[in-house]
């Protein structure tokens, strides 16, 4: 039987939802607050040039893929998709790059050029990844996140060393070189914490980066959220923008409709796609399923100072993704994680989209995001955000041998309160629960409410984590959850 069903938010996971909710027949409207769709993924246009104001990497792609074939679609009946070569470089210094490259065969070659043996070790690293990424991405992370028993298989059992190890342990068993261990501990910062603090199981993001490749799609990360949205469109699914959820009702323990704008909203089913912890709180208290003491004692993903950069000339020795690690590594770890506060001297990520894709820029500039990884919560002004992007530019001009800073045309910046304010998110979290062994599957907050209901959850906050290619498993999860009630 149809139901009628009521989507919070338009980010990856809430359209992926929308997506199987409508193919299986139900009636679904989602609502977004801002002007615009795609939650952090949103785009920013200026004087010309063109933005992704959130994720920037497109990473395992066969997930993208098996998204769109569940519609018999292929990505390539809405977005062009070309892989990145180079696929990024990591500066450590002046004169002191680490270039990726394209092909794992071509990735050995360069770290046996710095250190001897090291790709044989990178061989052995990655087929273990490898086999991780057979299991987790083809299996594990498809699990709803409901009982400790969708973590047990006969694969997953000889894998149980891999659940007590930690990436950084394993970099250091596999590898001499400190910059060669950085670089292969750098993928699963995407996953929100310290490489110390994160399972080897876990590799198998490395196997997604060497293994599997970085691509760009055409126009950028948004070109997805368009894509989603046409074939959410095709589907009949409704998409009403500027339309702010103030409380979500209910009836009997059942929720029964969301308020927007002062008005009511009936439903028979409410999945929401913001902000776990800022939907929570449009329940009455004694519907809530998870206490603020509970959100206080996890740990978060960072939260990032973003710059958007309209540069009026090409931008020289960097590629379209390229990582500044030249300063340490665990004292901007320790910012984030250990005693949250602003980093002396941050590492960052610089992104020139336009040097693979000339939509992008202008022809002759270039667009540039900047991207520093600082702790939730933290104190955000004007006056700091241009201390940390002076600090940053000074370094990028020294590291790469060049001025840009009076080649800048503008600088939009975006951080803590704006994630707070456009976002509803925790404490400005950008990339939501890290995967902590503590908060991985089943030990992360739930799709399902606990206390209401027909009242669902996805995204970030729940299973199987942050990225976009777990939000997009994410409304799947859900939806099935939905279609077993």
């Amino acid at each position: 039987m149809s139901k009628n069903i009521k989507i919070i938010g338009s980010g990856f996971a809430s359209l992926s939802a929308a997506c199987y909710l409508a193919k299986a027949g139900h009636s679904v409207t989602i609502y977004e607050k801002n002007n615009t769709i795609g939650g952090r993924a949103r785009q920013f246009k200026r004087e010309g040039f063109t933005f992704d104001m959130g994720p920037t990497w497109y990473w395992m792609p066969d997930v993208f893929e098996r998204f769109f074939a569940d519609f018999n679609k292929k990505p390539s009946d809405y977005y062009q998709l070309d892989k990145l070569s180079p696929a990024y470089s990591v500066y450590f210094g002046k004169d002191d790059k680490i270039t990726i490259d394209d092909s794992l065969e071509k990735i050995v070659k360069t770290f046996d050029s710095i250190e001897s043996g090291s790709g044989k070790s990178l061989e052995k690293f990655i087929a273990n990844a490898k086999s991780n990424y057979d299991i987790a991405i083809k299996d594990i992370v498809y699990r709803p996140g409901i009982s400790p028993l969708e973590l047990i298989s006969p694969k997953t059992i000889v894998k149980l060393d891999q659940f007590i190890g930690t990436i950084a342990s394993d970099a250091k068993k596999y590898f001499t070189n400190k910059k060669l261990r950085q670089v292969v501990e750098f993928p699963v910062l995407f996953l929100g914490a310290k490489p110390s603090q994160t399972p080897s199981f876990y590799s198998f993001m490395n196997y997604a980066d060497f293994g599997l490749g970085t691509f760009h799609p055409k126009t950028g990360m948004y070109a997805v959220v368009q894509a989603m949205e046409k074939l959410a469109l095709e589907l009949q699914v409704k998409i009403v923008t500027n339309a702010n959820v103030e409380k979500i009702l209910v009836e009997n323990n059942k929720v029964s409709g969301i308020v927007i704008n002062g008005e009511n909203h009936k439903a028979d089913i409410v999945v929401s796609g913001a902000d776990y912890h800022h939907s929570e709180t449009l329940l009455d208290k004694n519907f809530r399923g998870y206490s603020e003491k509970y959100w206080e004692n996890k740990t978060f993903a960072p939260s990032s100072l973003l710059f958007y950069v309209g540069f009026d000339k090409k931008i020289e020795n960097v590629n379209h993704h390229t990582l500044f690690f030249d300063t340490n590594f665990d004292d901007h770890a320790a910012a984030i994680y250990d005693v949250p506060k602003w980093p002396e001297n941050p590492m960052f990520y610089a992104s020139f989209p336009s040097k693979t894709d000339a939509s992008t820029a202008p022809e002759g500039k270039e667009a540039g995001i900047f991207l520093i990884p600082i702790a939730p919560g933290i104190d955000d002004s004007p006056e700091i955000r241009n201390q940390y992007f002076d600090k940053i530019i000074a370094r990028f001009e020294q590291i790469t041998n060049q001025d840009i800073k009076k080649n800048i045309i503008f600088n939009e910046s975006f951080c803590v309160d704006d994630f707070v304010n456009d976002y509803n998110s925790y404490k400005g979290n950008a990339y939501g629960l890290a995967n902590t062994l503590l908060q991985t599957a089943f030990l992360r907050p739930k799709l399902k409410s606990k206390k209401v209901k027909n009242l669902f959850f996805t995204g970030q906050l729940t299973v199987p984590g942050p990225g976009v290619p777990p939000a997009l498993i994410s409304g799947k999860l859900v939806a099935e959850l939905i279609f077993k009630q």
